[in-house]
């Protein structure tokens, strides 16, 4: 078994036992495992574990690890910050995006996703604890972007994504993810019908399982430390 391959049995074992600690279904709770940095070597080892939904931040090397991988059935999720100057190619290739977080992005992938693919599934990037250097519309303000990106044509809103300051210990991560759940419950309790709360990552998964996340981003638990950039 190669080493990802075995992490990511490590990291399904910790999904699963926080699903029975929570009393979920571990079929509740979607894995992203983060390929940002990693090679297509490195997903395709995934792929072979039978991981088929991947995180990329950056846009152009997600688009070339695309073109590299393009045998394979995956599915890719854009989870780094949106520009506005790189907005179409996420549109074009994507599947997923959990970083909107203004009206004009949305606007703009909506009129620059292609008639002939589906929908692009959209989550709202929240910034439930108010870091002033943190993307992430206030928890405030969501529901009125949530109906207007609801509104948009060629674009699916799915949910919300939060990417909360590192907690010290499992109580306060859960207090932090348990901020993000009552905004998604308020969103769905307006009437949205949202089935993605995307929050919990390698250090805090447990913790976000805990307070009803359906999808974690995983990165370092699978693949290692991150290589340098340029490396």
């Amino acid at each position: 078994m190669t080493t990802i391959a075995s992490n990511l049995q490590t990291v399904r074992e910790r999904i699963a036992t926080a699903c029975a600690s929570a009393g979920r279904s571990v079929a509740d709770v979607t894995l992203l495992a983060v390929s940002k940095t990693f090679g297509p070597g490195a997903v395709r080892e995934a792929h072979a574990a039978g991981q088929l939904a991947f995180g990329e931040n950056y846009v152009q090397e997600a688009l070339q690890k695309m073109a590299d991988l393009a045998d394979l059935p995956l599915q890719w999720h854009c989870i780094g910050p949106l520009q506005s100057n790189k907005t179409r190619p996420v549109a074009e290739h994507f599947d997923w995006v959990h970083t909107v977080d203004r009206l004009k992005i949305a606007e703009r992938l909506a009129a620059q996703r292609p008639p002939e693919r589906p929908p692009l599934n959209v989550c709202i990037q929240v910034n439930v604890d108010g870091g002033p250097t943190k993307a992430g519309v206030a928890p405030a303000e969501a529901l009125a972007l949530a109906r207007a990106v609801a509104a948009l044509p060629g674009l699916r809103l799915r949910g919300i994504m939060t990417i909360p300051e590192p907690a010290s210990n499992f109580v306060a991560a859960r207090a932090l993810h348990a901020s993000a759940r009552a905004v998604f419950d308020q969103l769905n309790a307006a009437g949205l019908a949202l089935d993605t709360l995307s929050m919990g990552m390698s250090a805090d998964l447990e913790a976000a399982v805990a307070e009803g996340s359906t999808l974690v981003r995983v990165g370092s638990a699978i693949f290692g430390g991150r290589p340098a950039l340029g490396a």
